[in-house]
């Protein structure tokens, strides 16, 4: 019994041995490319913070908040999906601990989909006492599907590379036998955002609208795979 045990895993590791053999001793062409586009943020964070410190305890954060909902509300912003309130304890550590008197304090974080309304929440809240906002991050709502495309491209790049190192040779370019995504996609805002200066309180008012000048920085987004192609 235990002969015939023996022999099977024999056997099976002389497959094994085989397969791995016949694919190293292939011949093959390898290359590694990268693809990568930039694209334009559709999901930009705002971190608005309504403080009472900010009037010198003359207006209550209550009256600041309901400010806020009337005009953000008057510009088109849906409250129940793109406003949502942070957490308040991190609020105490930054707002409350470091005063002597007790000066209550709010922050919320607010989803705009462009550029544009974001600028047009900036002025419209400095008109309201509200001068605290704060760019937090920005996003592409489609990046799955970017990646997805880029991954394609980036193989077809990578079986022109092959043919472009075997035609002079006299070769031809068969099948893959290997490919390795090494994916990577880069979030370039890095807080610099061209035009988003918040200026000092009441630095909008007495004045005509107008949406302020703001060009998010592109997100890059960037795909790279190795791959292994047979030559004939």
């Amino acid at each position: 019994m235990n002969y015939f045990k023996i022999l099977f895993l024999l056997l099976i590791s002389n497959s094994v041995f085989s397969q791995t053999k016949s694919f190293i001793d292939l011949p093959y062409v390898e290359t590694t490319v990268k693809v990568d586009t930039l694209v334009i943020p559709d999901r930009i964070y705002l971190t608005i913070v309504i403080s009472e410190k900010d009037t010198k305890g003359k207006i209550s954060v209550e009256e600041l908040e309901k400010r806020m909902a009337n005009k953000l509300t008057s510009i088109g912003i849906d409250l129940s999906k793109q406003l949502s309130l942070n957490d308040l304890s991190s609020n105490f550590k930054k707002y409350f601990l470091k005063q002597q008197e007790v000066l209550k304090a709010k922050s919320y974080t607010l989803l705009v989909y462009d550029a544009k309304t974001a600028g047009k929440v900036i002025v419209e809240l400095e008109n309201t006492e509200i001068s605290n906002v704060f760019l937090e991050k920005t996003e592409y709502s489609k990046i799955e599907q970017l990646k997805l495309e880029l991954k394609s491209k980036a193989i077809l790049k990578a079986k022109i590379n092959a043919k472009f190192m075997t035609e002079p040779l006299g070769q031809k370019v068969g099948k893959v036998i290997f490919i390795s995504d090494n994916n990577n996609v880069s979030n370039s805002f890095s807080g610099q955002v061209a035009g988003l200066q918040i200026r000092g309180m009441n630095a909008f008012k007495e004045s005509k609208f107008e949406p302020l000048d703001i060009e998010f920085q592109k997100i890059k987004v960037e795909t790279e795979l190795n791959a292994k192609f047979i030559i004939e």
